[in-house]
């Protein structure tokens, strides 16, 4: 299955957010075209990100690499990265890695554009 990728601009109580639509498999083999998109949006200044987990249907670890490093390049931003997940297949993945604690895992993508980055 392919990986696709979109990206919107939504604007919350707390202002603009980059929500970057994930959908596929987030594998070795597609996980770099995720790590490219997020690298572009740092780069053009987007710092407020909203990675949507809703349509991802495989997530393995090189995926999860990629968005702790997505996560590492918006916070030398003092920026946010926010997630939204309510998949309990790719949830348990968080759990078990302890990732849970680190990011902020929301179940929608209004409740994360909302929320205090």
């Amino acid at each position: 299955m392919n990986l696709t990728l979109s990206t919107r601009c939504e604007v919350g109580s707390q202002g603009d957010r980059t929500v970057l639509e994930v959908g596929g498999e987030v594998d070795v083999s597609t996980a770099p075209q995720l790590r490219e998109q997020l690298v572009d949006l740092v780069t053009n200044g987007r710092y407020h990100l909203v990675v949507d987990l809703e349509r991802v249907v495989f997530l393995d670890s090189t995926g999860l690499g990629v968005l702790v490093g997505g996560l590492k390049r918006v916070g030398a931003h003092d920026g946010s990265l926010h997630l939204v997940c309510t998949q309990e297949r790719i949830l348990k993945i968080f759990r078990i890695t302890g990732l849970i604690n680190i990011f902020a895992i929301h179940s929608s993508v209004a409740e994360a554009v909302n929320a205090t980055a």
